[in-house]
């Protein structure tokens, strides 16, 4: 299984509601700080920093889109 991002790249995250559902809220631009290990679930995590604050978080892959 291989990383679609690498640290420094730009990408759209889209944040999740409760329980999955999708949330109202806009997608924001994050920067790629790191490639997280693979978890024991098998999905790829990432930690991202927002282009417009301070906030860091840990996101799986698939909360994630190129800016395209």
């Amino acid at each position: 299984m291989s990383y679609a991002y690498k640290p420094n790249e730009d990408v759209r995250h889209q944040p999740q509601g409760p329980q999955g559902r999708a949330a109202s809220d806009p997608a924001m631009i994050y920067t790629v700080v790191q490639c997280m290990p693979i978890e024991a679930d098998g999905r790829l995590r990432y930690r991202i920093k927002s282009k417009s604050g301070n906030v860091e978080r840990v996101v799986t892959e698939e909360q994630l889109s190129d800016l395209q």
